[in-house]
């Protein structure tokens, strides 16, 4: 079938609208009309390093299926979906509910380009497109996804709240939640105020924490405000960001969420928690310093996180009962932007300019 997909050509480049042909849904997949498709840093840090192109990224998508192959039985045609992270379902992380962690799930099974077998399912003019990205490419009308990875939404949820819900709100939601489980009056300190932290934000305000998010952006600063966090913190107007963080929590965090994946960053987390704190990594990064002391001597716990821990299957829905409690706005985080602007919403995210762009299909 022919559809349209955003590509990328050249490392580093441009996200293109181009017709490619996409293969009919194999046994174990699910063919998915887009109607939503969130914009996540992942795919725009990706799109700078990735080898194989031309390549179709996007792992936040939303829509409707279209086709199931003869093997699926969890979703049918017409259903309404949400798209998130795919898991083998049988390795020992799996199996323990850890999917997140899926021992092929990294390479084979998210961040190969291809299925397993090394077919992509996308052609152009007769030649490989790379996808599967996170098992679904959904910078695209049309998606291959897996049940894993594959959410029935119930009646009436707008896809475009929706997508975002598969990858950046499942993360920091699913930190909070799932992973550092802070108890109602203790606080939160969110390093980077972005779509990840201030999910993170609107979480542990619904769990009756307090909550303090260093942020350089104004904007992204007042929406923390606004999303109920206690205190604001602007790491450019302090001369030092961890005791000012200390001062705003009467001594320390009980836990932080860093998502920037910065050096210097986590290096100020470490110092803004209290004795036996915890810290959370969900950026991104290479390296990270920190004073080994600080650490031993207040027995603080340093834990990395994917997708918040979730199964997606089990916290999409949790998400979406949170949102429909009014105790998780994510609109507040959204701007909509037609399929064909996607560069242009790249952009606005790159900058800053926006919170979570997410991509609507006519």
């Amino acid at each position: 079938m022919r559809i349209q997909a955003a590509l990328v050509e050249t490392l580093g480049g441009p996200f293109t609208l181009r017709d490619v042909d996409i293969e009919e849904p194999r046994p174990d997949e699910i063919l998915v009309r887009i109607a939503a498709a969130g914009i996540c840093h992942t795919d725009l840090g990706t799109r700078q390093v990735w080898p194989r192109l031309p390549m179709v990224f996007g792992h936040e998508g939303a829509g409707v299926v279209e086709a199931v192959g003869d093997a699926v039985t969890t979703v049918a045609p017409g259903d309404h979906v949400c798209l998130s992270y795919r898991s083998c379902g049988a390795c020992g992380q799996c199996a323990a509910g850890y999917r997140s962690y899926c021992e092929a799930g990294i390479g084979a099974l998210n961040a190969a380009g291809a299925r397993p077998d090394g077919s992509t399912g996308l052609s152009r003019d007769g030649a490989p497109v790379f996808g599967n990205f996170f098992g679904q490419s959904s910078f695209a009308t049309y998606a291959l996804a897996h049940e894993s990875n594959t959410v029935k939404l119930p009646a009436g949820f707008p896809a475009v709240l929706a997508a975002p819900l598969g990858c950046g709100v499942q993360t920091g939601a699913g930190t909070v939640l799932n992973v550092l489980r802070p108890r109602p009056g203790e606080t939160l300190a969110v390093f980077g105020a972005g779509g990840v932290g201030l999910s993170a934000v609107m979480a542990a305000v619904a769990e009756g924490c307090s909550v303090v998010a260093v942020e350089p952006v104004a904007s992204r600063r007042a929406v923390a405000r606004e999303l109920g966090a206690a205190a604001v913190i602007d790491p450019a107007a302090v001369d030092d960001v961890a005791a000012a963080v200390r001062d705003a929590t009467d001594g320390g965090a009980h836990c932080a969420v860093d998502t920037t994946g910065r050096s210097a960053v986590v290096s100020q987390a470490v110092g803004a928690l209290r004795q036996r704190g915890t810290l959370a990594l969900v950026g991104i990064g290479e390296r990270a310093e920190f004073d080994v002391m600080t650490v031993l001597t207040k027995g603080v716990s340093i834990r990395g996180v994917i997708e918040g821990d979730a199964v997606p299957s089990e916290f999409i829905p949790r998400l979406i009962e949170l949102h429909g409690q009014g105790r998780l706005p994510v609109e507040r985080l959204i701007t909509e932007f037609p399929f064909a602007d996607i560069e242009a919403a790249a952009r606005a995210a790159s900058s800053g300019e926006v919170i979570k762009p997410v991509l609507t299909f006519g």
